[in-house]
């Protein structure tokens, strides 16, 4: 197989830094694959890191027990559209489900409480927690990010949140997903749709709606519905730049102006946000993501 080596350089000139090689694999991209694994990969891009890498890591979402615990995560929806987007998407629909449930690409199993007590709960993810910023928990089930290790027809609901967009093959995954899926079961999932680069490198995709229908083709009864509108997508990028200019740094000091100033933008564009989710001022044309129902054939 032919090696493809594609050098990505800025435009104009900057001092050099340094660059890291990832390999394509089939569950995503490798940094540092073994000598003989690298034969049986396709192409390898040599990417800047400076330029492509994350400029600071998404917050892992908990939430733990107890009156703190909920305190907090209260207070994280007040300031973190996305999430208060998925929690309004998902509560109204995990409140339903009965029997058992898998989550797959559980993370910090942040959405378990909104199942009833009646629920067997099942999470999966990937054992790389430490580069998407989670714990490691002996609650959940490791599997290689496609092949969910559990026969046909074992749940009866699976949930899906924030995950599609880091997995390479969608596709594959969802096929996995409607193959422990019962007849007649049920899928919720969300994904983001105006969000920055997150988890890199394995962030691959941004879906619309007629890329989820298509990709949902073999489930029934598909619907797809927008979370947030034009006006939370603008506050959420104000707070997402007030947290980058808000990095310990030298240059904070000269950057404390400009932070008062983006900082005001954000506390009004949060305020008008939170008032166009109640009133449905915005447009849905641009929004934060999507949330997605979708149920197995019998």
């Amino acid at each position: 197989m032919v090696t493809h080596l594609i050098e990505l350089r800025l435009l104009h000139i900057q001092p050099a830094r340094p660059k890291r090689t990832y390999w394509r694999g089939v569950t995503g991209w490798l940094e540092s694959p073994s000598v003989d694994m690298k034969g049986r990969l396709g192409h390898k891009v040599t990417m800047d890191c400076a330029r492509f890498s994350e400029e600071f890591k998404p917050i892992p979402i908990k939430r733990r027990a107890g009156l703190i615990g909920s305190v907090a995560f209260g207070t994280r929806m007040v300031l973190d559209l996305q999430l208060l987007t998925c929690f309004r998407f998902l509560k109204p629909r995990l409140a339903k489900m009965q029997g058992k449930v898998l989550d797959v690409g559980c993370g910090e199993m942040p959405f378990r409480g909104l199942l009833p007590p009646g629920c067997k709960y099942t999470g999966i993810d990937v054992p790389l927690a430490d580069e998407f910023g989670m714990t490691q928990s002996s609650d959940i089930i490791a599997f290689d990010g496609v092949h969910i290790p559990f026969p046909d027809a074992s749940f009866d609901h699976i949930l899906c949140t924030e995950v599609l967009e880091h997995v390479k093959s969608p596709e594959a995954l969802i096929a996995e997903m409607h193959r422990v899926l019962r007849p007649n079961g049920t899928l919720v999932a969300t994904v983001p749709f105006s969000a920055r680069v997150h988890h890199a490198p394995h962030d691959y995709h941004r879906f619309t709606p007629y890329r989820l229908t298509d990709m949902f083709c073999n489930f029934s009864e598909v619907t797809i519905q927008e979370r947030g509108d034009d006006l939370s997508v603008i506050a959420n990028k104000l707070i997402v730049v007030c947290m980058r200019l808000l990095k310990p740094s030298v240059a904070l000091i000269w950057r404390l102006p400009l932070v008062l100033i983006i900082g005001l933008a954000a506390a009004i564009g949060l305020a008008v946000a939170h008032l166009s989710l109640w009133f449905r001022w915005g447009s849905l044309a641009d929004p934060l993501g999507y949330g997605l129902d979708a149920k197995k054939m019998i």
